[in-house]
């Protein structure tokens, strides 16, 4: 659990960086229709406070899109594998130890994490976008930041979990 805690981060620091001035952000506030006298006045304990708990629920679920051997439990519902003298429970066990460290790198989870991404949030993304008038600029710049954090969560995720 403490890397799901460690990867809710990454959208914290990541958006720091991004939306910095000196990187996106002048950018993204124009494509946003934001300006310095919107940006003003806002609790920034709770905006901080919600990205990270969303930010957890999100790395949360990336152990599911990055981590293979979560859906081998699946194939084994309502059976006790807790056992490993029990069918199940040895089969389970037989299966993990030889297939349990499969693709458990960073590099695997970066990969997951820009197809998840491509794949989910890019639509999403452009989806409202269109609707609310925005241009390519403001969906580059949020699938860009998006699709980075979603390959960092995901290849910590898969490499660390």
């Amino acid at each position: 659990m403490l890397i799901v805690v460690m990867a809710a981060l990454i959208p914290l620091v990541m958006g720091f960086i991004w939306y910095n001035p000196k990187l996106f952000g002048k950018a993204w506030m124009q494509a946003s229709g934001l300006t310095e006298e919107k940006m003003k006045g806002a609790n920034m304990l709770v905006i901080f406070g919600v990205t990270f708990l969303l930010s957890f629920f999100f790395a949360f679920g990336m152990q599911f899109i990055t981590i293979h051997q979560f859906h081998i439990n699946s194939l084994f519902y309502r059976q006790d594998i807790s056992d490993p003298n029990s069918e199940a429970g040895a089969f389970y066990k037989s299966i993990m130890d030889k297939l349990g460290g499969n693709f458990r790198t960073f590099k695997h989870g970066v990969a997951h994490g820009l197809l998840a991404c491509i794949a989910t949030v890019m639509p999403v993304i452009t989806i409202n976008a269109l609707f609310e008038r925005k241009g390519f600029k403001y969906i580059a710049i949020n699938v860009g930041y998006w699709l980075v954090c979603m390959m960092l969560m995901g290849g910590v995720i898969c490499a660390f979990t």
